[in-house]
């Protein structure tokens, strides 16, 4: 039995000031005990989101990270040797607006991967296709392609200590969601191909939706065979909306 992940990816959000009250927000709510719950603050506020929730359930993440272990003359970016030092369990890779707005390429993704669970860290892979590429029915190549990227360079081993999560670009803070039908037809997809290479990696994988979840869509997503929680996005900057989803993935 999977054990579901709900996650919240907070992006280039926050003050000090939001951020604590965000913290505040999250230790007063009612979490379920069978379902795990993350959060990936921006770098500036790792450590104060670290330190906040020191005491309870909720694991921090990074949102990114150099596709390197050592620390060194890389101006800008985070070693994963520096984001285990930071408190970090969990690392955010190839999600699409760094795929598409900042150019990432699968190259750089699989060694990205690489590098997170080499510090020890879960990576959670991010996949995704555009508006133009799902009008095209093109989504399940596209998926595709972006998953085989790393097993063909990393194997399918390299996914039993690793989550990946579907975000079709179109559904990313335009408050359009998939279907859950639509959704599970994803999911069910990345789970055959990996299922190809290895039926024990394919059943333990841990797939996450991303895309617009809000709590009232929460339960009938999560009610999929294949989806197994949720990479959250503008709902996760409202503790109440994030509790109310990761209570969905519990229910």
């Amino acid at each position: 039995m999977r054990r579901p992940l709900v996650a919240g990816n907070w992006k280039m959000h926050g003050t000090r000031a939001s951020v604590a009250e965000l913290i505040e927000g999250l230790r007063r709510q009612v979490l379920p005990a069978d379902v795990d719950v993350a959060v990936f603050p921006s770098s500036l506020h790792v450590a104060q989101v670290v330190d906040g929730l020191a005491d309870g359930a909720v694991q921090v993440g990074a949102q990114d990270c150099a596709a390197q272990l050592e620390q060194g003359a890389l101006t800008g970016e985070l070693a994963t040797s520096q984001l285990v030092d930071g408190g970090c369990k969990l690392v955010l890779v190839g999600h699409s607006e760094r795929r598409l707005i900042l150019g990432e390429s699968d190259e750089m993704v699989v060694r990205k991967f690489a590098a997170v669970q080499a510090a020890g860290l879960i990576p959670v892979l991010c996949l995704g296709e555009t508006r133009e590429q799902r009008e095209s029915n093109a989504t399940l190549g596209v998926v595709g392609g972006q998953l085989a990227a790393v097993i063909d360079a990393l194997g399918v081993e390299s996914l039993v200590n690793a989550v990946v999560a579907y975000e079709p670009v179109w559904a990313i803070g335009t408050g359009l969601t998939a279907t859950p039908e639509q959704a599970q037809e994803v999911h069910a997809a990345i789970r055959a191909q990996v299922a190809q290479l290895s039926a024990d990696v394919a059943s333990g994988l841990r797939i996450l939706y991303g895309g617009s979840v809000k709590a009232a869509s929460a339960a009938e997503l999560f009610g999929m065979r294949d989806i197994d929680g949720g990479l959250v996005g503008g709902a996760s900057l409202n503790a109440d909306e994030f509790g109310a989803i990761c209570r969905a993935a519990g229910n």
